[in-house]
């Protein structure tokens, strides 16, 4: 490993202060299913993300959104009553810099394109083994603490 490197607590690589960095971030999930949500939640307190709120439809989630502004929103695309792109779409109708995670189990390219076009910073299959689904999500939210820097 790199001198320059850290440990996670799931044991991967990240620069130094970005587990200090990713306390201060906060995170929106929003999965209709309880037990998706819970898994999610753990991966993201797992990265040292502190502030986890969770929503089960669109209305909850576009309510939580509005009033906490999260850094990430991790969201399912299957959903009762709104799909996740329409979703997405009235997020960004709220704030056009939201960074929105997918995390679902359809692996359709058309799917991954549209939600790449609408702007998704992410797309992570719930399939995917923990391991790799905790590094992507890590390097997600890494790239967010680096945009943020660079601005």
């Amino acid at each position: 490993m790199n001198d320059d490197m850290n440990l996670t607590a799931d044991g991967s690589a990240t620069k130094p202060g970005m587990i200090a960095a990713r306390g201060a971030m906060s995170a929106l999930i929003v999965d209709d299913e309880a037990h998706a949500r819970a898994y999610t939640r753990l991966l993201l307190i797992t990265l040292g993300v502190n502030k986890v709120w969770e929503a089960s439809g669109a209305a909850e989630a576009l309510a939580l959104y509005s009033e906490h502004r999260p850094s990430v929103v991790v969201m399912d695309i299957n959903m009762p009553m709104m799909a996740g792109d329409g979703l997405m779409v009235k997020m960004l109708a709220i704030d056009p810099k939201v960074a929105v995670v997918v995390m679902t189990s359809e692996s359709d390219v058309k799917t991954v394109r549209r939600f790449q076009e609408l702007g998704a910073i992410g797309y992570l299959l719930k399939q995917s083994p923990r391991d790799q689904v905790t590094e992507l999500l890590g390097a997600t939210l890494d790239s967010l603490i680096d945009d943020e820097e660079t601005e």
